[in-house]
């Protein structure tokens, strides 16, 4: 086709490819796309949005001819639609000169982007606007197309090896010059300190005939990437994030909060609070967002990593150093550090606290490891011990030190709110603990946190170093050692530039996280000990099933005591798994924070001391009033998160409990009456036969006395009438009214009726079979608790 065809319909072809900005045409659905449900429609995607396939070439044939076209800046992400709005200037350079006045009629402002621009912006948001739609739960995030997509775009475009592949379409210079304004442009202000663009650097101030191809690939990696970052992270602005740490702005929240949940909507709190509530909650990131950011970060370590050793003489390296090579110098501190870092704040706080936290935990822990991802791989020794961080990562740490310490904080106060019973929240904690305990990890963030509190007075004017060369104020510096201040400094405005000169930093190793991390060791004895209590129980109730029983009740079904956990559904495997887990996770925690042996182990000693004598669990935490018991605070959590419970038990007449959802009402009533009339006709004659000391007597008392269940009621202080007879020996026939064992008795007698068997007949295999079993237990009755078998 022609150059005019494609332009026509590339707007069409990118929408019907990645779906509308309003969600409405959902497009190829890339999210979903996968080769094990799709075999055919997959590759051919793959092959067609490939950085070489037929869609890139239309993106550089109709790139050559400088075509602009119109991306609503409605759709863009809240901060900068905000600021574009109020007519203030982006930091991005990703906006400059693109900002168009609304055509005649037209509604809004738009950006005027190239073919590429458009390309990927439309790519990038579509993770953000197609989130809504019907997702499979059989589908795989990582196994989607639009997962594979996004990693072939970043090898393609920011390569860990050799350079990017130059565009198969390409003009003669291999540049494209900025966009021109079709209309007057915008008078706007700049906000911010925003670093030089290295795209400006490089290629804005070359014409576009003489650009050099090097320029032409710093371009597309640069613009590939500012446009992810604004895409994916830049929903909250750094100085929104700075206004809502403010206590003030908190409580506004809070009684903005209460004022939309009650029914007087006109409340002062909502008018004084409507700015900020666009910007608090008007983003939720999906675990899919959450996983294609983490790819994202790992590989801009990977590229970061990548970059070759500086020459000995710094003017070599002036010379030598290709725009790539300074790009990836760059990379990380200039274009990810800040919106990730509010990105993951907002994701702590806002977060479910359910499993699904997992894929943000596991993007944090991503972006601490750079190491993880360096080219160099030390040989991996038999006894796979812990690789130890190296100190030419204590730059790296300084210089993301809130990475590492407030989030650290964040998440201590996710785990105390989270069930430690469960294997995956126990997972968690221990993928914490394990990467905070690597060798001399530690030692780092406490050497960052020593240089960021380093006094002031230690180094006058210190702002005023960087503006400063050697011949005019090295003298006045000689005295002071260079490395310990250029780190304090580059520490303190880390901080300072994320979080406000107000703001007040909490020390990670200072008392109150290590009084937090020693609450964290308690719940996770608690948890130990509620596991192993599960465990043992499941273990009784495996052991004590037999084919009798299931006729008949068993304890757990009469009191109805027990409550379940998660641990019951997943397997004997999953708690010793869990057991692990939280063990390691406390033996890391003590490396960590040098916790006092003698301390923790005087703390599992009263976590143990939670088993009375018969291994059962104690009471929840209360204290005495004069009322009885009170939970306490602790209590409360512990009812909660199922740690401990109440046993509560009926204690009166079995005949007497309500009518269970197993068993069928009239037939229990008719048994009641029929047990009774029996019961009072025969009352004599039972307790006669149960006082002898031969073997009809040792049938009667097993068969029609419950000798455990008689003298917890005779000794409770709740039953007053320990005389009554209902407590001596009696025939109970409530077990019939059991739907299982009327089931059970149709079984038998459809099976008997295939061998010509009678219902009669039928009753009497049945009763002789059922003597046979009484006479056999009977044996087995001396020095035995039947009935809690």
């Amino acid at each position: 086709f022609s150059l005019k065809e494609l332009h026509g319909i590339f707007p069409w072809l990118v929408e019907s490819i990645f779906g509308s900005l309003d969600g409405i045409i959902v497009g190829w659905n890339l999210r979903c796309l996968q080769g094990k449900t799709n075999p055919t429609e997959y590759p051919v995607a793959l092959d067609f949005l490939d950085p070489s396939g037929p869609m890139m070439k239309l993106v550089y044939k109709l790139q050559a001819e400088e075509y602009r076209y119109d991306f609503p800046v409605s759709y863009l992400p809240g901060p900068v639609k905000a600021s574009i709005q109020e007519q203030v200037l982006p930091e991005c350079s990703l906006y400059h000169n693109k900002v168009q006045f609304p055509s005649s009629g037209g509604l809004g402002l738009n950006l005027a982007l190239n073919p590429f621009e458009y390309y990927m912006f439309y790519f990038a948001i579509s993770l953000i606007t197609q989130k809504n739609s019907a997702v499979t739960h059989h589908v795989s995030p990582s196994n989607s197309a639009y997962f594979i997509l996004v990693d072939t775009y970043l090898k393609c475009f920011l390569p860990t090896e050799g350079s990017v592949l130059p565009p198969p379409y390409s003009n003669p210079g291999g540049a494209i010059p900025s966009p021109t304004p079709r209309s007057p442009p915008v008078p706007f202000t700049s906000y911010g300190m925003h670093h030089t663009s290295l795209l400006k650097r490089h290629i804005a101030h070359q014409p576009s005939v003489n650009a050099d191809p090097a320029s032409q690939e710093i371009w597309r990696s640069e613009t590939l990437l500012q446009i992810f970052v604004e895409m994916w992270l830049h929903h909250y602005s750094l100085e929104m994030y700075q206004k809502m740490q403010s206590p003030h702005v908190k409580l506004e929240v809070l009684h903005y909060r209460l004022s939309i949940s009650s029914k007087h909507h006109g409340s002062p709190a909502q008018s004084s609070y409507q700015a900020l509530h666009a910007y608090q909650e008007s983003f939720k990131p999906t675990e899919e967002h959450v996983l294609v950011v983490r790819l994202l970060v790992k590989h801009l370590h990977a590229f970061s990593n990548s970059l070759k050793p500086e020459p000995l003489s710094p003017s070599a390296h002036s010379h030598t150093a290709s725009p790539l090579e300074e790009f990836k110098r760059v990379v990380i501190p200039r274009f990810v550090q800040e919106k990730l870092y509010i990105f993951l704040q907002h994701c702590f706080g806002h977060w479910p606290l359910d499993a699904s936290f997992r894929a943000v935990l596991e993007m944090w822990l991503s972006y601490l490891q750079p190491w993880r991802y360096a080219p160099e791989k030390p040989p991996q020794s038999a006894e796979s011990l812990p690789r130890s961080v190296s100190e030419k990562w204590a730059a790296f740490i300084q210089e993301n030190l809130l990475m590492y310490t407030k989030l650290f904080v964040g998440f201590l106060n996710r785990a105390l709110r989270t069930d430690l019973v469960s294997p995956k929240n126990a997972l968690m904690v221990f993928r914490v603990a394990k990467v905070f305990a690597q060798p001399n990890l530690a030692e780092m963030i406490l050497k960052g946190e020593q240089l960021f509190l380093e006094p002031e007075l230690v180094i006058p004017h210190r702002q005023h170093r960087l503006f400063m060369t050697s011949t005019l104020g090295g003298s006045f510096f000689s005295s002071w050692p260079p490395t310990i201040t250029d780190a304090s400094f580059k520490v303190k405005s880390h901080v300072y530039s994320l979080e406000g000169q107000d703001f007040q930093y909490k020390q990670m190793f200072g008392t109150e996280v290590r009084n937090l991390v020693l609450k964290l060791a308690q719940l996770i004895c608690q948890a130990q000990q509620t596991a192993k209590s599960i465990s043992d129980h499941s273990v009784e109730t495996t052991a004590s099933q037999s084919f009798f029983s299931w006729f008949r009740f068993t304890p757990a079904e009469m009191n109805g005591s027990y409550t379940g956990n998660d641990l019951d559904e997943i397997g004997q495997d999953s708690i010793k798994k869990t057991d692990e887990y939280l063990e390691k996770a406390l033996e890391y925690f003590c490396q960590i924070f040098k916790l006092n042996e003698a301390q923790l182990t005087q703390m599992m000693m009263k976590c143990g001391t939670a088993q009375d004598e018969n291994g059962k669990k104690q009471l929840p935490d209360c204290i005495e009033s004069e009322d009885g018991l009170v939970l306490t605070p602790l209590g409360r959590y512990q009812i909660i998160n199922g740690l401990r419970r109440f046993e509560v038990q009926y204690q009166g007449d079995t005949e007497l409990q309500p009518i269970r959802s197993y068993e069928n009402a009239t037939l229990v009533r008719l048994l009641f009456r029929l047990s009774s009339a029996l019961n009072e006709r025969f009352a004599d004659q039972m307790d006669a036969l149960c006082c002898r000391e031969d073997f009809v007597g040792r049938l009667c008392r097993y068969h029609l006395t419950n000798p455990h269940l008689v003298q917890k009621i005779r000794y409770s202080p709740v039953v007053k009438d320990r005389t009554n007879q209902n407590w001596g020996p009696r025939i109970s026939l409530r077990f019939l009214a059991s739907y299982r064992t009327l089931i059970s008795l149709l079984m038998i007698y459809f099976i008997a009726s295939w061998f010509y068997i009678g219902p009669i007949g039928c009753t009497f295999v049945i009763l002789i079979g059922y003597f046979l079993y009484a006479v056999i237990m009977t044996f087995f009755s001396e020095g035995w608790k039947p009935h809690e078998h």
